[in-house]
This record gives C-alpha cells, sequence and structure tokens, in this order.
C-alpha cells in the first residue's frame, strides 16, 4: 500500500498546481523562476512539466503566492505529522500564524510568553526599540505546537508525576495550560533577495530569545537554484535543516541541464544533510 507521506506529497503537489500557486507562462517560464535566469528557468521548467503544472494567463503576484505556499505545507503538516504517533505521542496543533504577524503571536506559547510583556514594555516606552533593535522580533509561517498533558495521560503507564514534584515543568497541564512550540517551519516560496538572510536572522531570534528548549527551525522552498539554495542551506547554528517541496524532481532537472556547478553545488547540500525533501519534514519533527 502507498505511504502516508507519499501520498500526503502528491496532494501537496496537487494542492500547489491547481491553486497555480505552481503554474507556467504562455512563454513556458515557470511561476517559481528567475525570468533573468537560464539556469533557473530550464530547472524550474522541468519540475513544473513532472508535477504537471498547467499553463496560465498570469502569475500569481508574489504575496499571494506566498501565502498559497504556507497554506500548502500547513495542510501537508496536518495530515502527517499528528499521525507519527508511534514515534512522537502527544496532543499535537499545527498553526500557519503567517498572516498574523502584528500580534506576536508566538508570545502566546511556550518557551516564548516572555515576548508578550516585552512587546508592551517597548509600546509604553519606544525608545527601548532603539536600544533591542529586532532582536526580540519572531514572525513565524508555520508553528507545529504541543499540548500540555493531563497528569492522568503522563501516569497512564506508571505513577510518575504527583503533588509533591515537578512543579514547573511546561508539558504538565497542572502546571501551566498554554501550548509549547515545538518546531517553526518557515515557507519561502522563491529565495530572491536577502529572503535567505531573513530567514538565518529569524532563526538566530528563535535561539536567543526562548526560555527553555530550542525548537526545532526548518525552512520550506521552492526555490529552483542550487546557488540560492545553498546561501541558506550551507553552514549550521541556525537553521536546523532546508527542505526542498519537490527534491527528487530538482536533482532530476539539475542532473538534465548538464551545468556541473549546479550539479556539484546540489550535491554537496544533500550528501551534506543540508537539504532534504518535504516528505523528510515531518519525521525529522519526530526525532
Amino acid at each position: 500500500m502507498t505511504g502516508v507521506l507519499t501520498q500526503a506529497r502528491k496532494r501537496f503537489h496537487d494542492n500547489l498546481v491547481a491553486k497555480h500557486t505552481l503554474s507556467l507562462s504562455e512563454g513556458g517560464v515557470a511561476s517559481n523562476a528567475d525570468g533573468n535566469q537560464n539556469t533557473s528557468k530550464a530547472i524550474a521548467l522541468r519540475i513544473a512539466r513532472d508535477l504537471k503544472a498547467l499553463t496560465i494567463p498570469e502569475k500569481l503576484n508574489g504575496q499571494r503566492a506566498g501565502k498559497q505556499f504556507e497554506m500548502a505545507v500547513e495542510s501537508f503538516l496536518q495530515e502527517t505529522f499528528p499521525a507519527l504517533q508511534s514515534l512522537r505521542p502527544g496532543s499535537w496543533r499545527i498553526e500557519n500564524v503567517g498572516g498574523s504577524r502584528s500580534g506576536y503571536q508566538i508570545a502566546k506559547y511556550e518557551p516564548y510568553t516572555h515576548l508578550d510583556n516585552l512587546a508592551n514594555a517597548i509600546e509604553a516606552n519606544p525608545t527601548l526599540a532603539s536600544v533591542l533593535g529586532n532582536s526580540y522580533e519572531i514572525s513565524p509561517d508555520v508553528l507545529v505546537l504541543r499540548h500540555p498533558e493531563p497528569d492522568d495521560v503522563i501516569n497512564s503507564q506508571g505513577n510518575i508525576v504527583d503533588a509533591d514534584s515537578a512543579s514547573y515543568a511546561v508539558i504538565r497541564r497542572a502546571n501551566q495550560d498554554r501550548a509549547i512550540v515545538h518546531a517553526i517551519v518557515s515557507c519561502k516560496w522563491t529565495l530572491r533577495s536577502d529572503r535567505a538572510q531573513n530567514a538565518r536572522s529569524e532563526a538566530l531570534n528563535i535561539i536567543r530569545n526562548r526560555k527553555g528548549r530550542t525548537p526545532h527551525i526548518a525552512v520550506v522552498t521552492g526555490e529552483p537554484t542550487p546557488s540560492r539554495l545553498a546561501s541558506l542551506a550551507l553552514g549550521t547554528g541556525d537553521i536546523d535543516t532546508v527542505y526542498h517541496f519537490a527534491l527528487p524532481e530538482l536533482i532530476d532537472a539539475v542532473e538534465h541541464t548538464g551545468n556541473d556547478e549546479a550539479i556539484s553545488m546540489l550535491s554537496i547540500l544533500v550528501d551534506g544533510k543540508r537539504l532534504r525533501d518535504i516528505s523528510d519534514l515531518p519525521l525529522d519533527l519526530a526525532v
């Protein structure tokens, strides 16, 4: 039987095609390609044809395409990650907060609730912003959240907790009822201009501003060009891993170009464990 991840991956791609997030122009340029770069156009065109993208008169504007990509990633994770109870038991919720950045959405959850107090302090005293800069700002796209567990669940296989200990652990609902950020997934349909650096800066803010365990930090992208993928994926210390929306199709498309530099760079990213496929993401989040 076909696995859940394979089925969900197919629906993920079908979603992108049906909503014209991934499309072709009448001139044969894919919607995620850089129209000024031949390598980008060639790679993106082959991927788009593999995924049966439709030709439309005009591609979506960047903001709409980006939002639809976020929603597609959210749907993929909703379908897959909660199904991994054998690896990661718990009560899970996937939430797309990309359209609600002004409300410091992440401050609703552990281990970032203190950021709400900081935001209020800055609002009351704007001069603090000049001191802190943007080091406290975290604007996630998709959150993977775990709800704290009641004592009867924690004690389901033995008497683990009671009233005399574990009074501060956030996983225990008796101590607090806010959801816990398990993972933060940034969604970048393409990697133009400074988007790669923005993703890195946000990842560092996630690490610096936590009061607890660092969540998984992942980026999902539809960028077709290996050099631009490398600008985000190479190196460690901030982003866990970069996930491509169609990695096997990307590998095939890059090999088909015969561009030795692009082939070599993509090999470095994949073999160096810095670039994986969207279907790998749910299992990696279960680690």
